[in-house]
């Protein structure tokens, strides 16, 4: 029997079957329905948000994230580098555990000291950055949540959640607050979503967000899109879905294979991505909702972030890292007596990072260089922040792969709105 199971186990894995990839609809453009798009978009914003969170938005999310490129160019003119958005991690502590996710939850818990997010606000009001994104974990479990929002009032959060602490309390907190944007994690239908969150996730946010909509709420939903959800997430219904619960936006990101479990099997084929960018450009034409990504620039080139100083994460324990799926630093919030900004503006390690992409590639170098990026990392002596000890191993182990970095298929946007906030407003869209 033995040497059977022996026999079992070294039997070689079939390859999996390439994911299908759906037929485009390549319907003809129409300048009249386009418009009409815009027109009902701007008509679900009038009649849908209560008045406050609606001049807020617009006022704080959208005029001074204008404010806030302009100032990050004449920044990079004058050869100081410092972000003009920035993703905060509250805490590391989470009542879910996501296939996928890079996030240790399992070990000591790590909260940011109120005077660590002070100080990352204050510094950045004064470089004109105003917005700022809140995650975890789960940052609706760091306790101090709402005092952030009430005390800085002038400024923007986005906050990243699971969904599942949207009690009645909390949405009436969140209405008179005004200056919060909460983006659900939802990654498919019940099935898919549930799959990888969790049983009982995808209801549980699902009146989650009915509260919102009810209260008047500017509300999204994050998607991760994978192999084996791609065209699900991609879908009309989909999408109409959550308009019909009132999220005013999605934001589109890809699988990365990061963390101690990577679930490779979540990862898009080559021929997914250029499926998944075409289908952006049709969604964008059709529905009354902001559909955002991360990936390219207006005329369609691959870019990240962080390599051009675009939005840096904080750590729950005060590390100034990359971005939030590499668990490494070098600096603290609390380094220099404090001087954020000088800490940010003459760090190495966030320098050489920018020189490190643009010697090798536009799109993600954890995707398609992670070795080199391991020895880059370990190389600047930047240490392991995840909690786990494990981060460098699980770095290096990464499979090289391809990402949005595909010159032969570079698709500008062809909706000059989209252009436009590409180039102008939002870190989110791709602000250059």
């Amino acid at each position: 029997m033995a040497q059977l199971v022996e026999e079992k186990q070294a039997a070689p894995v079939p390859p999996r079957p390439a994911p299908r990839v759906p037929p485009l609809e390549n319907a003809p453009r129409s300048f009249v329905k386009e418009q009409l798009v815009l027109a009902k978009l701007g008509w679900r914003a009038l009649t849908g948000l209560a008045p406050k969170v609606a001049w807020k938005a617009a006022y704080l999310y959208a005029f001074k994230g204008m404010l806030a490129v302009n100032a990050y160019k004449r920044r990079q003119k004058r050869g100081e580098l410092y972000p003009p958005f920035m993703f905060i991690a509250l805490t590391n502590v989470c009542n879910l555990r996501c296939h996928g996710c890079w996030v240790e939850k399992e070990g000591t818990a790590h909260y940011l000291t109120p005077e660590d997010i002070d100080r990352i606000i204050v510094t950045g009001k004064k470089q004109k950055a105003y917005y700022y994104t809140l995650l975890g974990g789960e940052p609706f479990m760091y306790k101090g949540i709402f005092e952030i929002f009430q005390k800085h009032k002038d400024c923007y959060f986005q906050v990243i959640t699971n969904g599942m602490f949207f009690t009645e309390e909390n949405v009436r907190k969140l209405n008179a607050c005004g200056n919060v944007t909460p983006l659900i994690s939802l990654d498919g239908w019940k099935e898919q979503n549930d799959l990888r969150r969790g049983k009982g996730v995808f209801e549980s946010a699902e009146k989650g967000l009915e509260r919102l909509k009810k209260a008047g709420i500017l509300f999204g939903t994050a998607c991760t899109a994978t192999g084996p959800n791609m065209e699900e997430v991609m879908s009309d219904a989909y999408v109409e879905h959550f308009i019909k619960q009132g999220a005013m936006y999605i934001w589109y990101y890809v699988y990365r294979p990061m963390g101690s479990e990577m679930h490779d099997e979540y990862c898009v084929s080559r021929e997914q991505l250029v499926w998944y960018r075409k289908r952006l450009l049709e969604l964008r034409r059709k529905h009354p909702m902001f559909v955002i990504d991360t990936y390219w620039t207006a005329k369609g080139e691959a870019f990240c972030p962080a390599a051009v100083g675009l939005g840096y994460h904080i750590g729950p324990q005060g590390s100034i890292e990359i971005c939030p799926a590499l668990s490494f630093a070098k600096d603290t919030v609390r380094d220099r007596g404090g001087d954020l900004y000088a800490t940010i503006n003459e760090s190495e390690y966030l320098r050489g990072f920018t020189k490190f992409v643009k010697e090798r590639t536009k799109g993600c170098v954890i995707l398609e260089y992670p070795q080199q990026l391991h020895d880059y990392i370990q190389d600047s002596g930047a240490k392991d922040f995840s909690g786990r000890g494990t981060a460098f191993k699980e770095l290096n182990a990464i499979v090289p792969r391809h990402s949005q970095h595909m010159p032969e298929n570079e698709i500008p946007e062809d909706f000059w709105f989209y252009r436009f906030l590409k180039s102008q407003v939002f870190f989110g869209m791709g602000a250059m």
